[in-house]
């Protein structure tokens, strides 16, 4: 039997305690700044008492709404367009040959393992290339352009995990394969489409760099978010921040279900 190292322990949890205060202290702290803003007052910095006026100065900010909206409207269509993608690859790589399954896949994985500012360079001069004008519908080609690995990775996993007894069964006892889709293999793969949606939403509404390249006129949050660096913060982001990081928070926390409802079934 091995012996426990009390001192190891307590320096690994130490190490934990400071990685983890690392990581959520600024988090904590612009929730905290978005209730209790700092002023000064007689030389000194302090805080001032609890107040909601920046979430109503970020209800009243037209610009960052707009760009908030367009994240949103972007990474929603992104999302659902990515799961359709990752179905049909997902699907075809199970029932094709090997040599063309493997090529299917480095096609799909080769944009998000490049670097982003090759990716978004190369949509750039495709776009051109076909004279495609830069707006909200490239911003969406290129989001899932690069969230469709994350989609088909998670369902294909699943796939895979089912095997091919459900679907010769289903067939046997007289389904067509409509039905065997519909009513046997889809449901099984629920989790995994859900939690893969969710997971490819959200890096399509955090996405940056790509979006610089093909975006045109049109403004993302992040994007929005980058050009105010230059000229400074307004109080309302410290709002702002603090709601998208509960709502990731949120997302996060529900792919974790998901990922253990799939493992239960």
């Amino acid at each position: 039997m091995k012996q426990k190292a009390p001192c190891l322990d307590a320096l690994l949890g130490l190490v934990a305690g400071l990685g983890l205060i690392a990581l959520y202290a600024p988090l904590l702290a612009t929730g905290a700044l978005s209730f209790f803003q700092i002023v000064r007052v007689r030389g000194t910095l302090g805080f001032a008492p609890f107040s909601l006026d920046p979430y109503v100065a970020l209800l009243a900010n037209g610009e960052i709404l707009a760009a908030l909206s367009t994240s949103l409207v972007v990474a929603t269509v992104s999302s659902l367009l990515a799961l359709v993608l990752a179905l049909m690859f997902a699907f075809y790589f199970v029932s094709a040959r090997r040599g063309l399954g493997i090529a299917m896949q480095i096609m799909v994985f080769l944009p998000f393992l490049l670097p982003p500012i090759i990716t978004g360079l190369s949509l750039l001069i495709a776009f051109r290339e076909i004279d495609l004008g830069r707006g909200l519908v490239t911003i969406i080609i290129a989001h899932v352009v690069f969230i469709v690995p994350v989609v088909y990775r998670t369902v294909l996993v699943r796939l895979q995990l089912l095997g091919s007894s459900l679907t010769e069964a289903s067939l046997d006892l007289g389904a067509s394969r409509v039905q065997t889709l519909r009513y046997v293999i889809l449901p099984q793969l629920r989790p995994a489409l859900i939690s893969g949606v969710l997971l490819a939403f959200a890096i399509s509404f955090d996405e940056t760099l790509i979006t610089l390249f093909v975006a045109g006129s049109q403004t993302t949050l992040p994007i929005r978010l980058w050009a105010m660096m230059r000229v400074g913060f307004v109080p309302e982001i410290n709002a702002l921040a603090t709601l998208i990081f509960l709502c990731t928070a949120a997302i996060t926390f529900a792919i974790g279900l998901m990922q253990r409802a799939g493992e239960r079934v």
